[in-house]
């Protein structure tokens, strides 16, 4: 029994330095792998054979102790070494080294397994992986870059995919505002030409042309060497004087002649007239007056048929009206009509065409205006027309000459005799060529414009599209639906809007007047922001329009001229700020003096934005005003210090409105000059910090295993998070390959975390950790089993020869 169990407990001795073997080369083998964690073979003794398990002591012994022969080893446990190993510095950005307890989450097929193994790489579809193909797992992030951490899910970076942006939230401001300089206290104001309104109906004068306006007809061929003596008749001696006129066919009287003087020295004489000149078309009699004999004034003897050639005064005919001789002065005249409604002075057309001009070369001479191509006008209530005609010598003054029946009305004449000398309506109304003015409830579509003699009417449905500049800078083009009901009023806030006309304070009221955009009198007026920095103008080019349906924009001429300029110098300056899908929105702000006093300097500032978004139809560039407040040492008052503008973007899909805090604590009011000693001013923009979109270039893994992304644009997020696990005994932790272990059952249930938390170790991104392998000492492990193993082979090699002798008593 004894060789026996000696053979026995040789062989677990060889079993157990085959084990340490076994581990000492697996240790080994593993020296360069990285998270490798070396393992000791740990031995117990196996079974005791028990010989006596002794005395105690007593009267008559000492005691005795057990005698027990052991029957060999067993390899107890095979221990894995958790110490931390060597780290070393990596070119993989994506490799990390644990530092502590802990390890990684990866997931194998749909198996979630744990490595220390920090040698990271991305797939095709840039996933984080292990050298060995399994994801490893984290939190991942929402679409505002927020970690999601309720769920593990295969962690990517996308880079050169995954494009970020960053809303402006804050822009610093650094400049001097010059407290010497004149106070903005008179705006820039501008106004349009003269708008009419075709609401009112017009004159259609299409037909009335120069050939309805001429000289009136005046008998030139009376003359005394065609009249006599007639004798046999009944008129008393002396000398009488002749003149005659044509009469229209309207009964109004022409040009008047020259005079005739004839001596009828006996009485019972008469006069004839004789080879009377025959009447033009549209004079169908002609009338004969007459003074008494030596007198001087001439009245009315009689009124003959235009045919007649001849005239005998017999002295029977009763004498009558006195014979109106006035008369036009010499010139060149023209003339306009216009329908007027008697109950309402101020209801009055825009007039016909103008007509003329006529010459006249003569004195006494008239001219005669044919009616007929003038019809009634088409409102019932204007039953009036007015001529005018312009005054001799200037033939841009046109003055009331008179006010007579429309057509269809009671005392209407078809024609209109003018006899009226210019001295005489010098005084009297001037023609308004313009017409009646527009007002703000006007629709856009009945806007007239005066082209010279011609009027226009040059808006219809369509988009118009706008552009002025503000101290000499082009503003952005914005652009205004037409249609059928769209008004004047729309328009000017549409162009009050386009232009920035900011009339709301935001804190401090506006010590001087606001902007405005109003309508005097048929003429838009636009009342700027105080400032010569914010001086609107309205070029001729600024306003063009493309009808619906058309592809071809033409202009519309308004024709702004300033009336008033713009006091006190400012400055101005632009910058881009971002929104939350990094587009780009241009922000500019205008400074200008408002007030200043013994103790305090006070600066309004306005910001405007062609990228405001306040949806149709607002295009209102206005996106904020505040003022400064300077003490005696030219620093700003802290409590607007900072001050802030809202950018609306109601017509995209960034965050509304865009708020930006525009920090003006660098801003000092001081007396700075240039070089010939003029005051000067400056404000300019830092900094803000926005950022347009930009694409994941590179990254960094921080110690708390946050993965932080690295844009184009310069800005920084967060991509995802390494989580990590931890176990109350890793040694129970059962090893699969692959440097990846399995939850064991006597590793108790893992506790999850981010690097540094829940007693996990951190993280060192570009590392790893390299194995614990300790050679020398597995070497020695590697030598002592050895001559463990040799031993045990000597011990049976002894046995053997043992029960050789014992076999040999036989023989």
């Amino acid at each position: 029994m004894g060789l026996q169990s000696a053979l026995t407990t040789a062989l677990t001795g060889l079993q157990a330095a085959e084990t340490t073997i076994d581990v000492v080369g697996n240790n080994v083998a593993n020296s360069q792998t990285v998270g490798f964690k070396e393992s000791e073979a740990i031995f117990a003794t196996q079974f005791l054979q028990t010989l006596s398990i002794g005395s105690s002591p007593s009267t008559n012994s000492g005691g005795t102790n057990p005698r027990q022969v052991g029957l060999g080893v067993k390899v107890a446990e095979i221990s894995p070494n958790f110490t931390q190993g060597t780290i070393e510095i990596s070119s993989n950005p994506l490799d990390v080294a644990i530092q502590g307890d802990g390890f990684l989450l990866v997931q194998d097929g749909t198996d979630r397994l744990y490595t220390r193994n920090g040698q990271l790489k991305l797939n095709a579809d840039n996933e984080i992986t292990t050298t060995t193909g399994q994801r490893i797992l984290g939190y991942a992030v929402d679409d505002d870059f927020n970690l999601l951490t309720n769920n593990l899910v295969p962690l990517s970076i996308p880079v050169g995919q995954e494009r970020v942006a960053q809303a402006t939230g804050n822009a610093t401001l650094n400049g001097v505002l010059n407290p010497a300089v004149a106070e903005g206290d008179q705006p820039e104001v501008i106004e349009s030409r003269v708008l009419g309104t075709d609401e009112i109906p017009a004159v259609d004068g299409t037909d009335f042309t120069l050939a309805d306006v001429v000289e009136a007809a005046t008998p030139t061929s009376f003359t005394a060497a065609d009249s006599g003596v007639a004798a046999g008749l009944e008129l008393p001696g002396g000398v009488y004087r002749y003149r005659m006129v044509f009469i229209d066919d309207n009964g109004l009287e022409a040009g008047i002649s020259t005079e005739v003087e004839i001596d009828t020295s006996v009485s019972g004489e008469g006069v004839f007239l004789d080879n009377l000149q025959p009447a033009p078309a549209n004079y169908m009699q002609r009338a004969i007056y007459r003074t008494d004999p030596g007198g001087t004034e001439f009245k009315f003897l009689e009124t003959i048929n235009a045919t007649d050639t001849d005239y005998t005064d017999d002295g029977n005919t009763a004498v009558g009206a006195t014979l109106d001789d006035a008369a036009i002065d010499t010139g060149a005249f023209s003339y306009y009509i216009t329908y007027n409604n008697p109950s309402d002075p101020s209801a009055e057309t825009r007039p016909t065409n103008r007509v003329g001009p006529v010459s006249i070369t003569d004195n006494g001479r008239r001219i005669r205006l044919d009616l007929t191509d003038i019809p009634a006008p088409p409102d019932p209530n204007y039953t009036q027309m007015k001529i005018y005609r312009n005054i001799s010598g200037d033939s841009s003054d046109f003055r009331l000459v008179d006010t007579v029946p429309a057509f269809g009305q009671t005392g209407y004449t078809a024609s209109y005799i003018d006899s009226t000398e210019s001295s005489l309506i010098a005084g009297a109304e001037q023609l308004n060529l313009d017409g009646p003015p527009a007002n703000g409830g006007t629709l856009l579509t009945d806007v007239v414009l005066r082209e010279g003699d011609i009027y226009v009417t040059p808006f219809e449905p369509g988009t118009l599209n706008f552009s002025a500049d503000r101290a000499g800078i082009g503003l952005a083009e914005k652009s205004l639906e037409i249609t059928s009901t769209t008004t004047l009023q729309e328009f000017m806030e549409f162009v009050g809007d386009a232009v920035g006309l900011d009339d709301t304070p935001n804190d401090i009221p506006f010590t001087h007047s606001t902007a405005n955009i109003e309508i005097i009198n048929g003429r838009i007026v636009v009342t700027s922001n105080m400032g010569e920095q914010n001086a609107i103008d309205i070029p001729l080019t600024a306003f063009n329009l493309t009808p619906t349906g058309g592809t071809i924009p033409s202009p519309v001429t308004l024709n702004f001229n300033a009336t008033q300029k713009a006091v006190g110098p400012g400055t101005s300056s632009e910058f881009i700020a971002y929104d939350s899908l990094g587009l780009p929105i241009n922000v500019r702000i205008t400074t200008v003096l408002e007030t200043r006093d013994s103790t305090s300097t006070t600066y309004r500032w306005f910001a405007s934005s062609a990228d405001n978004q306040l949806g149709e139809p607002d295009v209102s560039t206005v996106v904020g005003n505040g003022v400064l407040v300077f003490d005696g040492n030219g620093d700003l008052d802290d409590d607007n210090s900072t001050q802030r503008i809202s950018v609306h973007r109601n017509d995209t899909a960034s965050i509304s409105p865009l708020e930006v805090i525009l920090d003006f604590s660098s801003v000092k009011a001081l007396g700075e000059v240039d070089a010939q000693q003029n005051p000067i001013s400056s404000l300019n923009v830092t900094n803000q910090d926005g950022f347009p979109p930009g694409v994941l270039t590179d990254f960094i893994i921080t110690n708390d295993g946050v993965i932080q992304g690295q844009f184009s644009n310069g800005t920084q997020r967060t991509v995802g998070q390494l989580v990590m696990a931890r176990f109350a005994n890793n040694d129970g932790l059962q090893q699969v390959g692959d440097s990846l272990f399995n939850v064991g059952v006597n590793s108790g249930d893992p506790t999850f975390g981010v690097p540094g938390s829940e007693g996990i170790g951190t993280l060192s991104a570009g590392a790893v950790e390299l194995s614990n392998t300790d050679i020398g000492q597995n070497l020695i492990e590697l030598i002592l089993a050895s001559t463990q193993y040799r031993g045990g082979a000597r011990v049976i090699t002894a046995t053997q020869e043992l029960l050789d002798e014992l076999l040999a008593l036989s023989r």
